[in-house]
């Protein structure tokens, strides 16, 4: 079976009620994907955890080298990766292990069978799809996504 994406009832939902979002595969390029997505996603209200090996800090925040290095991981609401597909499978193993309760894949991250694992774990996963795009398209302007 192929993974399809929640509806739109829940990613909208999910960016509701999200507060922290780890994000793995953090660039402190400002030009970069992920640090651009991150930036606005602080805008938006939202707390940001860089994860990133050899990162002191990316906008304003402590950043850690791997998401099971991150004290109080019960705070983190979504893990948003930046990462190869190859990579997803270890980052979901850590979800899983750390009761991370949602997993967002943004654009070209697709890796079905880590999608689906996290799926049976328990966890709500976004495939594809990029986290600022969403918000834009689905929230207002206010705060995560009032």
């Amino acid at each position: 079976m192929a993974f399809t994406n929640p509806d739109d009832t829940v990613i909208h939902a999910l960016l509701q009620r999200v507060r922290t979002i780890a994000v793995v595969g953090f660039s402190p390029k400002n030009d970069r994907p992920s640090h651009g997505v991150a930036a606005a996603l602080q805008r938006f209200g939202y707390r940001i955890i860089p994860v990133r090996p050899m990162l002191a800090e990316g906008l304003g925040e402590k950043a850690y080298p791997d998401l099971a290095a991150i004290p109080n991981p019960s705070d983190i609401d979504l893990i948003d990766v930046f990462r190869a597909p190859e990579h997803v499978d270890e980052i979901v193993d850590a979800c899983i292990a750390l009761k991370i309760p949602a997993i967002w894949l943004q654009e070209e991250v697709v890796n079905e069978s880590a999608a689906e694992r996290a799926l049976a774990a328990g966890l709500i996963v976004v495939m594809n799809r990029c986290a600022y795009k969403e918000y834009a398209r689905l929230c207002t302007s206010t705060p995560r996504c009032g």
